[in-house]
């Protein structure tokens, strides 16, 4: 599975702004509940936050990977927002984070979770990649750039 499988262009915010990790979160809880039929902003933020307390998901290189199981999600959902500026994340090298990717995928969709999971690490890891998203002023732009093949 690829970015270009779970990522739409409703489902791509160039700009959010927040000025700390739970505050990241919660707008972005509220910002897929609108444009996602079907998800709660407390349930998501609920399951976001918890997943949180268990290690923090900033993955480094200014990126983090939000991610959590759903009982009202049916399929691998993927979104991704760029901050105006970058928060404290906890994340492993202690850099800000501009960069999230939110992954909710369905409570029964183990195996799929990491290899999505390890899909986008992978990704993510390539600094051409998170320099060619950084580079994105717009919504459409930076969909497009993170679906390139």
């Amino acid at each position: 599975m690829d970015i270009n499988d779970i990522l739409t262009p409703e489902r791509t915010l160039n700009g959010l702004e927040c000025k700390s990790k739970k505050g990241a979160i919660v707008a972005v809880s509220e910002w897929l509940a609108e444009v996602v039929p079907g998800f709660e902003s407390t349930e998501l933020f609920s399951a976001l936050m918890g997943r949180e307390k268990l290690g923090s998901t900033g993955f480094g290189d200014g990126i983090a990977i939000p991610h959590c199981r759903l009982g009202a999600c049916k399929q691998v959902t993927g979104a991704l927002i760029k901050l105006t500026e970058g928060v404290d994340f906890d994340a492993i090298d202690r850099q800000p984070v501009d960069i999230l990717f939110v992954l909710l995928v369905p409570e029964e969709a183990t195996n799929e979770h990491l290899q999505v999971l390890s899909t986008l690490a992978a990704k993510f890891g390539q600094g051409e990649f998170r320099d060619r998203l950084r580079a994105c002023e717009t919504n459409t732009g930076l969909f497009n750039a993170a679906t390139e093949i």
